[in-house]
């Protein structure tokens, strides 16, 4: 018989239950307060980048489409602002309306469609107004008026201004080209780098600061604090510059754009493999340039490196007016006494620099110079004919000839 009095009791399942420590509390406590910071922080994460996904998506569908229509009025102030090569319209869009031109990308894209005007904005620089209709912007951009910073150097031209001796006619020198370049108008106030900041900072720039090529380096640095020490380094060509930048990176700039010039045209690889530094041959270039006509750039450059080589002066008029600013095709006995570091008549070799930015078609003569024993020549009438000689008494019949026909007749 089954004990009524006795209750059914559960059975244990399992082994017994172990009273949890003090110790295994507080470190289960622990691990719970982790989880629920760890929690937190996944929490505050998601919710920043989510705001900021919003924040980035609200800008781009402003700049984009706006949260209005297009501006209207003549705008707050004027402004520079600089087009890329290869830039698209939708390109050229977001650079007004980061500088604050056109109130939307899409305003301007809607205003420059079917302008085939836009098509031909060539990069560079331009004067445009903050806040202006979209429509304006694309009439500006197209109105080369409002095209600044465009510099264009002619091939043969120094850094200083020179005179003709003849004509009195003062021709602009790179750096006066420059510092016209720069000039702009904003707001009302006429604003130009100025030829004096421009010559401070050839002087006194490191050579580093200026971007001069390492082939350059030593040249420029023992004229010590001369401007003329980057005479050459800048090709002439054309050129963007932007208006408002320092003198310093003007001039860093034209350099650094004159070097990848010089080495696209062999510079480097020629001078190794005539056993000349690419500085010297920058400088015969330039002798070349201001000697003579294109017709007989490769004669010339032969006549200077036969007369180098038979440690002959040079003699050249050209390095005589240099230090001078000034043009003329025969110099005065005083003048060619003259003891400067351009002077080839007092003094063997080639000048301390360039005297001038030559062309391409001078820096490949001086690289390719025509074969000849020429020592001598000379320049005999107006028309460029010009006489080359490796006998002396022959040149000096040359030079009567040329005298004969005015051209060595001194405007002084």
């Amino acid at each position: 018989m089954v004990d009524s009095a006795r209750r059914a009791e559960p059975e244990a399942v399992g082994p017994p239950r172990r009273r949890m420590s003090r110790v295994d509390r507080n470190r289960v406590e622990r691990g719970k307060r982790r989880r629920r910071f760890a929690g937190k922080i996944v929490l505050a994460v998601l919710v920043v980048v989510i705001v900021a996904g919003v924040f980035v998506a609200t800008k781009f569908w402003h700049s984009m489409f706006g949260s209005g229509d297009d501006y209207s009025g003549g705008g707050k102030r004027d402004v520079v602002i600089q087009i890329q090569s290869g830039d698209s319209t939708t390109m050229v869009g977001e650079t007004l309306h980061n500088q604050g031109v056109v109130r939307t990308v899409r305003a301007f894209v809607n205003a420059a469609h079917g302008n085939s005007k836009i098509d031909s904005i060539q990069p560079g620089y331009y004067r445009m107004r903050t806040e202006i209709p979209a429509a304006n912007a694309v009439a500006r951009l197209t109105d080369p008026s409002s095209r600044v910073g465009r510099l264009v150097i002619p091939e043969g031209r120094q850094l200083d201004d020179t005179s003709d001796m003849k004509t009195n006619v003062v021709n602009p020198g790179i750096l006066t080209l420059i510092s016209r370049a720069t000039c702009v108008d904003l707001d009302g106030d006429h604003r130009c780098v100025r030829v004096e900041d421009l010559r401070a900072a050839a002087t006194n720039s490191a050579p580093a600061a200026l971007s001069v090529p390492p082939w350059a380096v030593e040249p420029v640095t023992e004229l010590g604090k001369d401007h003329r020490r980057i005479e050459g380094l800048i090709a002439p060509g054309t050129f963007n510059v932007d208006p408002s930048a320092p003198p310093e990176a003007i001039l860093a700039s034209l350099i650094a754009a004159g070097a990848v010039e010089y080495v696209k045209s062999g510079l480097v690889d020629t001078a190794q493999s005539m056993g000349l530094s690419p500085y010297d041959i920058l400088v015969v270039a330039s002798l070349v340039e201001q000697e003579s006509n294109a017709q007989d750039f490769p004669k010339v450059a032969q006549v200077i490196y036969n007369r180098l080589h038979a440690h002959h002066t040079l003699e050249f008029d050209s390095t005589v007016n240099y230090p001078l600013d000034r043009r003329e095709v025969a110099t005065t006995d005083t003048d060619r006494g003259q003891r400067t570091p351009w002077n080839t008549y007092v003094s063997q070799g080639l000048p301390a620099t360039a005297i001038c930015s030559p062309g391409t078609d001078a820096l490949r003569a001086a690289e390719h110079p025509e074969p000849g024993d020429w020592l001598y020549f000379v320049t005999i009438d107006a028309q460029g004919t010009t006489l080359f000689t490796k006998d002396y008494q022959q040149h000096l019949a040359n030079i009567e000839l040329a005298k004969r026909n005015g051209v060595l007749d001194s405007a002084r």
